[in-house]
């Protein structure tokens, strides 16, 4: 793809905007929990994790050579897997009571799925051998 780069830069903005956002309401205690504040629970910053892999990532989708886009790969699965970590720790129910999940959980996980999407098809040039 010829602006995956892009592509992936932009999912990387996404996300660290998604981890200011609201990601679940608990109603009965009247809490707003966002990816990097949870006062009021124990779950302490769960985007941190995501927002280190996604500068990573915009790292090593801005770097040319083809060994930092095979490792961009390796750092966008780890990440894809922290965001449904953190999709399911956060939205499950506990003692009966469900929260509300918000638009920010949704939006960390529409970026991480770009960024995994853009990290598959990179802008690669090989060099080609001319016989002669």
């Amino acid at each position: 793809m010829k602006y995956s780069k892009w592509v992936g830069i932009f999912a990387v903005l996404l996300l660290v905007f998604s981890a200011f956002q609201p990601w679940i309401t608990i109603p009965a205690q009247q809490l707003t929990i966002t990816g990097l504040d949870t006062t009021g629970t124990n779950f302490g910053k769960p985007a941190l994790m995501n927002v280190f892999f996604s500068f990573i990532a915009a790292i090593f989708f801005l770097i040319p050579p083809l060994m930092a886009k095979r490792a961009n790969v390796f750092v966008c699965t780890l990440n894809i897997a922290w965001a449904v970590r953190n999709f399911i720790l956060l939205s499950i129910c506990r003692a009966g009571e469900c929260p509300q999940k918000q638009h920010g959980i949704y939006l960390l996980l529409v970026a991480s799925l770009i960024m995994m999407a853009a990290s598959l098809f990179p802008d690669v040039t090989l060099k080609q051998e001319h016989d002669e």
